[in-house]
């Protein structure tokens, strides 16, 4: 025959009042291991986020450094000298074209003026009646 100490600890982990604390608890461990692996996801996604920036900034880090490495050049130097500051190079011969004057179709300025003084809806009455 079980003794009285046997009994009530078979009668506690057999009551219902065993039950709902067994229950609480394991939704109370559940719950904080959904948590923690909710964090864990965040976190992850965290590092992947950063390390696509990182490599995203390395390769602007990259392209600049390309930029730079060009504009210290002599060639980039020679190319400001030639095209905003006009200057040659000693023995070269500048050639200078002359701008001439092309017809095009556009109205003459006289014309333009004339119109100025006249009020705007007689303008359009002589461009759709006359």
């Amino acid at each position: 025959m079980p003794s009285a100490k046997e009994s009530g600890w078979k009668n506690f982990f057999g009551s219902r009042l065993f039950l709902l604390v067994a229950t609480i608890i394991a939704i109370m461990v559940i719950f904080g291991y959904g948590r923690a692996y909710y964090q864990d996801y965040l976190v992850t996604q965290e590092i992947e986020s950063l390390q696509d920036q990182a490599k995203s900034l390395e390769a602007k880090k990259m392209e600049l450094l390309e930029v730079l490495k060009y504009v210290k050049s002599d060639s980039f130097a020679e190319e400001k000298a030639r095209t905003e500051l006009n200057m040659v190079k000693p023995g070269e011969q500048v050639l200078v074209v002359p701008k001439t004057a092309e017809k095009d179709n556009r109205q003459e300025n006289s014309t333009v003026v004339g119109f100025s003084s006249i009020s705007n809806y007689k303008k359009w009455w002589q461009y759709f009646f006359n």
